[in-house]
């Protein structure tokens, strides 16, 4: 390249390597998008990765190395905004390594090490960035590919790298860190530790990402560019976590405790901003409300349950409050809502803090169970939480009373006296989770005709959620069992459910093994078992089912089946003349809709032995009834 002048546009070797680039880039972006069998698909994607590795060998020994070096990180970074995380790995950032001694980076756990490996001349180098950088997007593509293959991390080995990823990126940012030109990658570094350290935390490993968060946290502190307000809704977002970690952990002292430790920090920040300036504009006004309100709502957490807990010295009983007597007056009603009024403005914030307080990591939706804690005041709190959410939703908090929805999240909608429909469906999660079924039924009801008023795909994915915890509902509950609430017909026909039968099968807490009566299955089951398949079949996926919920209906209705599946099995070699007997053919018409569920939902790659259960036992009688 040098023969034809300086490296740039109009070089004919650059021009000639630019092009070749930008084809194989753009091949590679249309395939992303295309629709292409997978035979064709992968066909095609193996000759572009066999291009790229061409180009990188042909040119290589005619373009400079700093040249050379940067297009590697660009078009690692090109690959990796269309998914291509191995081949990003594999062609860009691992090439870049190799101008470096032969060592495995993931060896590398010592700061002085790490130096002497990939800094031997210093930071001040243009290449030092480059290196940063490489290092950093290296780990974000070693994440993504063990996410794409292990998604939930089931797998020990899929943990382990995920936890050797945050130490990597750990010490890339402690080497960082000192050079105050470098805090783009310190806050690169965040969001990067954050993203990994919310998805372990949603598969129960708070435990084990609780220091990597805090350090997340520390280096924002510690960055003087990264202390500005532009970057505290984000230092915020990460006080909050630290302090769910902590939670998470049942260590809600230091959850409190460190969000307080956050409010001191953010009220020091307005002070600095208030003494060097003179206006404060609408914006920076929303800045500091928002982060406040993080750290606010992390304090209400354990506040509002620690206020009313009693010493154990004290004897003398408590006057308990009955919602329904104070149903009608005016807000606020409970010491729970006088609460709320004091440390929240608008409803969308207080509501905010109702569903925090009441979230619990540990409590799946479709496992229905009271508060597990045996001290009244606890349980009396979290009915009166409940009581105070359904009247915010239905308006009735409000002053001036009007439409409470908008298709925004609630933290947009601070000041504002609104609630957004995503928290509003969170809160009827969480009623049905405590088995607060008054609550349930109320707020599904205000929440449906919402729901059916929408045309975008998010609010039908809700609905379809809502419309299967009602059809739960007479299953798990049959005594409880009200007129179900109607849903629109765009998905499903079984909309609306009869009325209870003997035949239902008590299902609490866990999974029953108790077998069902012999006979029919009962009509709300064939209809929960249509309505999710419908919703599978049918469905875009962007508008499926919460995969947990899908998940614990498709168990549920598995082991429904189990028990008469194993009946049939047992039965002889007439399958034909037992199922004509024991009027079972409902029952493998259910079989054969699991079966297609755990095919279409992919719930197979993670219950590998449920998958064989169903085939195998419905090939089995289907084998034999035709044999018949």
């Amino acid at each position: 390249a040098s023969f034809f002048g300086a490296v740039e546009p109009g070089n004919p070797v650059v021009d000639s390597f630019e092009a070749e680039l930008r084809n194989v880039l753009g091949s590679l972006r249309r395939l992303t998008g295309a629709g292409e069998a997978k035979l064709q698909q992968h066909d095609l994607h193996r000759r572009g990765a066999n291009t790229l590795f061409n180009i990188w060998i042909k040119y290589k020994p005619r373009l400079p190395a700093w040249y050379y070096n940067e297009k590697l990180l660009k078009v690692g970074d090109s690959l990796a905004q269309i998914k291509e995380y191995k081949l990003a790995l594999l062609q860009c950032y691992g090439r870049y390594f190799e101008q470096f001694i032969s060592v495995n980076i993931d060896e590398i756990i010592d700061v002085r090490q790490f130096k002497s490996t990939f800094f031997p001349h210093g930071f001040r180098e243009k290449s030092a960035a480059l290196t940063f950088h490489a290092l950093q997007e290296r780990n974000a593509c070693i994440y993504q590919m063990v996410c794409s293959s292990d998604r939930n991390l089931q797998h020990p080995e899929s943990l382990q790298t995920c936890l050797s990823v945050l130490s990597s990126l750990r010490l890339t940012m402690q080497v960082a860190l000192p050079q105050e030109r470098l805090c783009w990658l310190i806050y690169n570094g965040t969001i990067h530790i954050y993203t990994i350290c919310r998805h372990l935390m949603m598969i129960g490993q708070s435990a084990k990402v609780l220091e990597y968060l805090l350090w997340a946290s520390i280096c924002m502190e510690s960055s003087i560019p990264l202390l500005s307000v532009h970057y505290l809704t984000w230092r915020a977002t990460l006080y909050a976590a630290v302090s769910q970690c902590y939670f998470d952990c049942q260590a809600s002292v230091h959850g409190e405790v460190f969000a307080r430790r956050g409010l001191i920090k953010i009220d020091e920040l307005k002070q600095l901003q208030n003494m060097s300036s003179s206006l404060e504009s609408s914006e920076t006004k929303k800045i500091f409300r928002e982060a406040t309100l993080k750290m606010s709502v992390m304090i209400f957490k354990r506040a509002v349950f620690e206020s009313r807990r009693r010493p154990k010295s004290y004897l003398r009983p408590k006057l308990r409050v009955n919602l329904k007597e104070v149903q009608n007056m005016p807000w606020p009603r409970t010491a729970t809502e006088r609460l709320l009024t004091e440390m929240f403005d608008g409803v969308a914030a207080q509501f905010l803090a109702i569903l925090e307080a009441l979230s619990d990591s540990s409590r799946p939706v479709l496992f229905p169970a009271p508060p597990a804690c045996d001290e009244i005041e606890i349980r009396d709190v979290i009915s009166e939480l409940f009581f105070a959410g359904l009247e915010i939703l239905s308006g009735n908090s409000l002053e001036n009373p009007k439409e409470c929805w908008v298709l925004y999240p609630v933290m947009q909608m601070l000041g504002e006296k609104g609630v957004s429909g995503d928290a509003a469906v969170k809160f009827i999660k969480l009623a049905f989770s405590y088995e607060e079924w008054e609550v349930f039924d109320s707020a599904v009801e205000v929440v449906v005709h919402f729901l059916q008023a929408q045309d975008d795909p998010t609010w039908k994915k809700f609905e379809i959620e809502l419309k299967l915890l009602t059809l739960m509902q007479p299953l798990l509950f049959p005594r409880r069992f009200k007129q179900g609430i109607s849903f629109s017909e765009n998905n499903v026909k079984e909309i609306k459910m009869p009325h209870g039968s003997e035949e239902k099968q008590t299902f609490r807490s866990e999974y029953s093994e108790d077998p069902l009566q012999h006979g029919e299955p009962s009509q709300d089951l064939i209809i929960l078992a249509t309505t999710v398949f419908s919703c599978v079949s049918t469905s875009e996926e962007n508008i499926q089912p919460d995969k947990e919920i899908l998940v614990d209906v498709v168990m549920f209705l598995w082991q429904s089946c189990r028990t008469e599946l194993q009946q049939i099995q047992t039965s002889g070699s007439d399958y034909l003349e037992y199922i004509h007997e024991s009027k079972a053919y409902q029952w493998v018409h259910l079989l054969w809709i699991v079966n297609e569920l755990i095919q279409k939902s992919s719930i197979g790659d993670t219950n590998a032995v449920m998958l064989a259960e169903a085939t195998l036992g419905l090939t089995a009688i289907l084998e034999n009834v035709a044999a018949s």
